[in-house]
């Protein structure tokens, strides 16, 4: 392990945070950010440092200060005032105590914050207060953790780190683990750092950068150690190929993110819904494909900081049935229902030590594991399931590595229940949601105005959003416009819906990223001019080709994803005011999108018994959504600007004039009836809800 130091960098951080900050915050800030940029250090909100200085309050009084880390920030990006600022002589006359809970502990910091808006301090805070040096750094480091999770992990310790390391024992984290740091660092002077069994490392300095480095040197002393003992030892090489795992992956996604959906108990919405991420690769399927995956798989994660992102254990799929996809389906279910059942137990055998106001968490597992697979990984949305993807990677690795020198040794149940039901870390995981948590929508035609807006809109809800349609500028614009205001929720998708194999494809896309779909919204088309005489055959065929048969492929495909996954689902149609209200010159367009339409109320009919329910939206003339053009309007509009008359500001004055409301129909109003059917807001399908600002000869009917 190199360190990442730089002294250009250290001096742009001064530049950048010191006039505001101070010198040491402005350090502490670079060197956590290169602690966190190094994912075998610490991962998404992992590690805690610190530095000690002084604040000036309000009278003008300088105070002893500790700036620590809050719960939960990640290091990699973490801001100054990511380091809140507590009053460190009051922090250490708590040492005196001869005990202090969490809820109490996490008063007492919040109470002596110098800024009340600040964020909670992490539950490493006393530790770091009552050891006297300035600069502090704690880590979560796969080395160490390799070290210290076998049997006789204390003795390895100290053989691997040298005698300017102490090791201390397993304590669990809060006020007795302070305690215990303040007495061990006491106990020896002089050392470097301490090591934190089964937990990780700290290491300290008068400067950040010393710290930093003191860290780095640690961890590669383990590393080195382990590579030494681990010498000769023949890899193990999965029997699974990486493109075999994935085409697994890609069936059985659905099927698994189904059953770890949660009975909610409301005959609307009947499933809180989770967002599943594979992890394929060669090193984790060599993992699930050894003689001793299982038997390590089901031993307790590195730390317990990771417990809240994977649970205690992971679900073990036995004997998979790849070649019989129903036998599949079923085993995955009985796996999580036998997974429920024993999480059930393990609540039961601690339930009197829940602490009040935490609530249980749902009995489903996080990750599940397979021979001849990989890893599904879930959380409540792509962020969670990410991170418990990479806890889970980098625990297969250390796991690993153990199993390569020694026996592998985690915590016992009742810290590992006393941790994932501890009010710090279950603070980590934030409090309110949008009303579509874990939800996943795929969006055709997506790239134009009533499609980018519909995208948009559930972005804006919680969704996450796959948008497909032809691949091209169109399409990369969409994705990089909506990515940089909704990050990972926001998945690009090439699809030609007049191609079979391109809507299995997209779907499989969305299986393989999100592990399924539950909401399709039917918006790709195309529109012609031309009177009945003039309709040229094969322009015709072209919209058929587009708004019949692409409407019924990626119906159809929704339909057979939706039974897969068992949770019901929705589909909505963009139809259009004229099925009910054709207009001359406009057969093609009117002919086709009635037919999709009528598809759709067919669809209505035979999926209702799955949950799954079809509806449609009719708008009228949405010309543009920010700076996207209608492609339907860009084909038909000259036509119609000729014909009446009119440049393009007076055709869209026509068409605003001729509804009752005399509205300007957007492509907003448009997502908000998509939004209504997605948040199933009434029991309906086989609906059509008009968006024209009220056009009587175009009332459903």
């Amino acid at each position: 392990m190199d360190t990442r130091w730089s002294d250009g960098d250290a001096a742009r951080a001064v530049a950048a945070w010191a006039p505001r900050w101070g010198e040491d915050l402005a350090l502490r800030t670079y060197t956590s950010r290169l602690l966190g940029a190094d994912d075998r250090l610490v991962l998404h909100g992992g590690g805690n440092t610190s530095v000690k200085g002084t604040f000036t309050n309000r009278l003008g009084d300088p105070v002893p200060a500790i700036f620590v880390k809050a719960s939960g920030h990640d290091l990699a990006a973490i801001e100054p005032e990511g380091h809140p600022g507590l009053d460190l002589g009051y922090l250490r006359r708590l040492r005196a105590l001869s005990a202090l809970d969490d809820a109490a502990m996490a008063n007492e910091l919040r109470t002596h914050l110098f800024d009340a808006r600040s964020a909670t301090p992490s539950l490493e805070t006393l530790a770091h207060a009552f050891v006297p040096e300035k600069f502090l750094d704690h880590t979560h480091a796969d080395a160490i953790l390799a070290l210290t999770n076998q049997a006789g992990g204390e003795r390895v310790a100290r053989d691997a780190l040298g005698d300017d390391v102490v090791v201390l024992g397993y304590v669990r984290p809060g006020f007795q683990l302070a305690r215990a740091v303040a007495d061990a660092y006491e106990a020896h002077p002089g050392r470097r750092g301490m090591v934190w069994m089964r937990h990780g490392l700290m290491t300290w300095g008068p400067t950040a950068r010393a710290s930093y480095e003191t860290m780095i040197e640690i961890v590669t002393r383990a590393e080195a150690y382990l590579t030494r003992r681990a010498a000769g030892r023949l890899a193990v090489s999965a029997r699974t190929a990486v493109e075999t795992a994935t085409a697994r992956v890609a069936a059985i996604a659905p099927v698994v993110r189904g059953a770890l959906a949660w009975p909610t108990g409301d005959p609307d919405r009947r499933h809180r819904r989770v967002v599943v991420r594979p992890l394929v690769t060669p090193d984790v399927l060599a993992f699930v494909d050894g003689a001793h995956g299982r038997e390590l798989a089901l031993t307790p994660p590195l730390t317990s900081d990771h417990l809240i992102r994977t649970k205690a254990l992971p679900l073990w799929l036995d004997d998979p049935r790849w070649n019989d996809p129903l036998r599949l389906a079923a085993q995955v279910r009985e796996a999580v229902g036998r997974y429920d059942v024993a999480y059930q137990a393990y609540l039961e055998r601690h339930a009197a030590r829940i602490p009040e106001g935490l609530d249980r968490f749902d009995a489903l597992p996080r990750v599940v594991l397979a021979p001849g697979l990989g890893a599904l990984c879930a959380g409540g949305d792509a962020g969670a399931a990410t991170i418990a993807r990479d806890v889970t990677a980098h625990t297969i690795a250390v796991k690993t590595a153990v199993a390569a020198v020694g026996v592998y040794e985690g915590l016992p149940e009742a810290e590992l229940f006393d941790m994932e039901y501890h009010t710090f870390q279950q603070a980590k995981l934030g409090a309110g949601e949008p009303p579509l948590p874990g939800h996943v929508t795929l969006v055709t035609g997506a790239a134009g105005a009533i499609g980018s807006g519909i995208a948009q809109a559930l972005l804006a809800e919680g969704s996450h959003v796959a948008v497909t349609d032809l691949p091209g500028v169109a399409l990369d614009g969409l994705v990089a416009e909506l990515r940089a205001a909704f990050g990972v929720r926001v998945l690009g998708v090439p699809l030609d819906v007049t191609d079979a194999r391109s809507v299995v494809e997209a779907f499989r896309t969305v299986a393989l990223e999100w592990g399924g779909a539950d909401l399709v919204v039917v918006n790709a088309g195309l529109a012609h001019v031309a009177g009945l005489p003039d309709l040229d055959l094969e322009a015709f065929r072209r919209l058929e080709r587009v708004n019949v048969e692409g409407a019924l492929l990626v119906m159809a495909e929704a339909a057979r994803h939706f039974r897969l996954q068992a949770t019901g689902g929705d589909i909505v149609m963009v139809s259009t005011k004229n099925v009910f209200a054709p207009g001359a010159q406009f057969g093609a367009y009117s002919a086709t999108k009635a037919a999709a339409h009528q598809l759709a109320r067919i669809a209505s009919l035979e999926l209702a018994e799955h949950d799954v329910r079809v509806n449609m939206v009719a708008p009228d003339a949405v010309f543009s959504h920010g700076g996207r053009r209608s492609g339907l309007w860009a084909a038909i509009g000259p036509e119609r600007m000729r014909a009446r008359g009119l440049d393009e500001a007076g055709l869209e004055e026509y068409y605003r004039g001729r509804n009752l409301l005399k509205a300007r129909v957007t492509a907003e109003h448009v997502a908000r009836a998509v939004l209504f059917f997605a948040t199933r807001q009434t029991p309906t399908t086989g609906a059509t809800i008009p968006v024209d600002g009220g056009l009587p000869d175009a009332t459903p009917r």
